[in-house]
């Protein structure tokens, strides 16, 4: 090898090369288990959902709605992004401790190839098994609410009162102020009240409105195409947390099943009750957790469903909102990316400095 050749490999020692990232795509593909445990709570899941759903509709349909009901798409949705969320540590932890478990990581070490190189080829690796299949399973979810649902009048009775669908914060305040009658008779039952009066209310309580708005669209119509498409990559970065989290914190304690556990019990359990009661002393550690920046970031086509996480409405109640004060835009991102960019420089470091 000429010293050239030793240069140029040197200096890009650090990237993944396309053989290496094929070669643990592989390796975690040949996971048989982990793999059709993936398939059935990514595609699985909906497929029978709403095939048990189409077969009762199909033999009683005056007792049983359609498949694609709208109050079943973020019910459904919110049920993927949990199990998928767990499906993605548990990929990530088997990703970040297969060579050590296997024994392969000292054979690999002393072949001269970078260990970063080494760890930072299981992150696209993984991500291409765990994310197409989540993009697949979220397609057959909207496919089947768009075509085996009810049309869609794209009018909202909340209330009592009747109004357009699709609206957001901006626009529901814009039209309510401009349909008195309206506005009263979602405020006030149809009593009479002057119109600044009723602007008043409406600023006071738009907040409340929105809630109650965004409950009865997920139930009533269908979610456009634009909240499809945000909900689908919100499932997505989800997952991709999930993932780098259970990579990293597999890498950092060398074996799986513990990261696995401390995981779940953080989304399923911790997230939950941060996101639903302020602790007034510790809001900005709160604030500080992933799942809380998740739930602001949530998108409000998956509002209004039935959330399966213990906590404020759960056990098949609506899914809780978030009640502590949210955060800025860029805060929000700062912890999403901090906690994606953090935990892989962490199992990074942890592969850099490991005994072989």
């Amino acid at each position: 090898m000429t010293a050239h050749a030793l240069a140029g490999r040197s200096r890009a020692g650090w990237l993944p090369s396309v053989p290496m990232i094929s070669a643990k795509l592989l390796e975690l593909r040949r996971r048989r288990v982990l793999i059709t445990v993936i398939v059935l709570f990514t595609i699985g899941l909906p497929l029978i959902i709403f095939g048990f759903r189409l077969a009762f509709h199909l033999a009683d349909p005056k007792t049983y709605g359609p498949a694609g009901s709208p109050a079943l798409f973020p019910s459904v949705s919110d049920l993927m992004n949990e199990f998928g969320f767990i499906v993605a540590v548990a990929l990530g932890a088997t990703a970040g401790t297969t060579d050590l478990t296997d024994g392969m990581f000292r054979h690999l070490v002393i072949t001269g190839r970078s260990r970063l190189a080494l760890y930072l080829c299981r992150i696209p690796a993984g991500l291409a098994i765990i994310l197409p299949l989540a993009g697949l399973g979220f397609a057959v979810v909207c496919l089947v609410t768009s075509f085996l649902g009810v049309p869609s009048s794209g009018v909202l009775h909340v209330n009592g009162a009747v109004m357009p669908a699709y609206l957001d914060q901006a626009q529901l305040h814009s039209w309510l102020l401009s349909h008195q009658h309206q506005a009263q008779i979602l405020l006030f039952g149809g009593g009479p009240n002057s119109p600044a009066a009723t602007a008043s209310v409406i600023s006071h309580q738009l907040g409340s409105v929105d809630g109650n708005y965004t409950v009865a669209e997920a139930a009533q119509v269908n979610p456009s195409a634009t909240g499809m498409i945000e909900a689908g990559l919100w499932i997505e970065l989800d997952l991709l947390i999930g993932f780098t989290v259970g990579l990293g914190l597999g890498s950092l304690m060398g074996q799986r099943t513990v990261p696995i556990i401390l995981l779940i019990f953080l989304q399923v359990f911790i997230a939950p009750a941060f996101a639903t009661h302020v602790l007034p002393y510790f809001i900005n550690g709160e604030r500080l957790l992933v799942g809380v920046a998740m739930d602001q970031l949530q998108p409000a086509t998956l509002t209004g469903g039935a959330t399966f996480r213990p906590g404020a409405g759960g056990g098949g109640g609506p899914h809780p909102a978030l009640t502590i004060p949210p955060m800025p835009t860029w805060a929000m991102w700062t912890v999403i990316v901090g906690w994606v960019i953090g935990w892989s420089a962490i199992g990074a470091w942890r592969m850099a400095t490991r005994d072989a």
